[in-house]
């Protein structure tokens, strides 16, 4: 749910704070139900800061120059699929999580991770006292517009230096300025 911090109260005394919220969209009669048979349990609660995923032009264009470097690439002789140029650029740009496997967890997993999607990766990044250290990359599906805009402009540069037509400067600071304006002011 989005919404806004209303009023925060601490009470000393009682080592409690109280926080009232807005919450911007519209809950049911059930989700309420739901939250007042909730009141006397203790809850886990996450609150962060509001972004926007990102737009669905960014994610086609992100398709649209893994294909292009692909083809491109591929004319030498090696066969590069937009798959790869895709998983590539996670692992280089991308957002991930460092995480401390056991040896005999590893490979379950890895797969485990790996099945969330293309862009959902382990790298290993060491092996020592029969643990594995890990690097778990999440796939774009999961990235908002800021880390979206990483991933494109990684590939718009990699497009440019193998020669390919990428869409004007214009046109692509204007699609990741609209998604960064999204992003800051709440707008969908």
């Amino acid at each position: 749910m989005k919404g806004t911090i209303e009023e925060i109260k601490i009470d000393y005394a009682e080592r409690t704070t109280k926080i009232l919220l807005n919450i911007h969209d519209a809950i049911s009669i059930n989700q309420l139900e739901k939250l007042n048979n909730l009141k006397a349990e203790e809850l886990d609660i996450d609150i962060k800061k509001h972004r926007e995923k990102r737009s669905l032009d960014a994610n086609s264009y992100c398709w649209v120059l893994c294909d292009e470097i692909a083809k491109e690439l591929s004319k030498d002789g090696a066969i590069f699929s937009k798959e790869d140029i895709y998983q590539e650029t996670i692992r280089t740009f991308g957002t991930f999580i460092p995480f401390i496997v056991t040896e005999i967890a590893f490979d379950k997993f890895k797969e485990i991770w790996e099945k969330q999607g293309l862009g959902y990766q382990v790298e290993e990044t060491a092996r020592k006292d029969k643990c594995v250290r890990v690097n778990c990359y999440y796939g774009s599906s999961s990235y908002n517009t800021k880390e979206m805009s990483r991933i494109i402009e990684a590939l718009v540069e990699q497009a440019k230096e193998l020669g390919i037509e990428t869409k004007p400067k214009e046109e692509i600071e204007a699609m990741l300025n609209e998604i960064e304006k999204n992003e800051s002011s709440g707008n969908k």
